[in-house]
């Protein structure tokens, strides 16, 4: 069997930043087993297996070591290659079956994808201890958690920066990951963030659009907009834009193909 292989780096416009993803274009099922194999083979933040089923699609996403809820540079990636390499009408209105649900993405713009997901807002919460120590930071604002992920607002830009975690901790102590936010210092943007997920094979993610989810509605009501604009602080950065409407999120980016071919299994 010989399947159409993408690697896209999502939120971003140029090639080597962002969060790279795999795009497997399926034309027929394939066994979650051999899915989660070609994702530890790829290595990357996210696999994402696409097929078309009617006039939707079947998504599904998978780190090197787990299948995943919900992903969005993946998506994002996704329907860059389907808009973009002709498995679909470059002016399409997507839609895909996840186990989040139904999503929607299209583009928005010249050069943007629009991405349709479930607001996740954070509740308070006392994080274990565990969780804290993992950390290794001070000047914590807030602390709380959504149905996936632990959520911390730091006092500055400046600590979120420089976080040093203890992977092997967090690891331990949480299910899927960490969301670490502040307000942003940096002209241009509302808020940055990072996103640690080493118990999903992740130790820091570049840039993780279902994370907005639940930093888009947190911001929102903290800074009385309904649009903003983000930077997620990691190594290779990413850059989106957030629109909240009720209980959906609107999540903009762009996104770049870097690799093309075919992949023998």
């Amino acid at each position: 069997m010989r399947l159409p292989l993408f690697q896209v780096d999502a939120f971003t416009a140029v090639p080597f930043a962002g969060n790279p993803a795999a795009v497997c274009v399926l034309g027929q099922d394939l066994d979650a087993d051999l899915m989660q194999k070609i994702a530890a083979e790829m290595n990357l933040s996210e696999t994402a297996f696409v097929q078309p089923v009617g006039v939707v699609y079947q998504l599904r996403w998978f780190t090197p070591k787990v299948e995943v809820d919900l992903c969005g540079h993946a998506t994002l990636a996704t329907t860059h290659v389907l808009l973009s390499e002709g498995f679909a009408a470059s002016d399409s209105a997507l839609e895909f079956d996840t186990r989040s649900g139904r999503l929607r993405a299209s583009r928005s713009g010249k050069d943007w994808i629009q991405l349709d997901f479930p607001t996740e807002a954070p509740y308070k919460s006392d994080p274990p201890p565990e969780v804290i120590a993992g950390l290794r930071s001070q000047g914590i604002v807030f602390a709380g958690r959504n149905r996936w992920d632990y959520f911390f607002e730091l006092e500055s830009e400046d600590l979120v920066r420089r976080m040093e975690p203890d992977f092997a901790l967090l690891g331990s102590a949480t299910e899927r990951g960490v969301v670490v936010t502040s307000r942003s210092d940096s002209p241009g943007f509302d808020f940055v963030s990072r996103f640690f997920a080493p118990a999903a094979g992740i130790n820091e993610d570049p840039v993780t659009g279902s994370a907005h989810c639940c930093l888009a509605p947190y911001w929102g009501e903290r800074l009385g907009k309904t649009t903003m604009r983000a930077f997620q602080a990691s190594a290779r950065g990413g850059i989106l834009e957030v629109e909240t409407r009720g209980d959906r999120v609107l999540i903009r980016g762009q996104a770049i193909t870097v690799l093309r071919g075919e992949l023998a299994v």
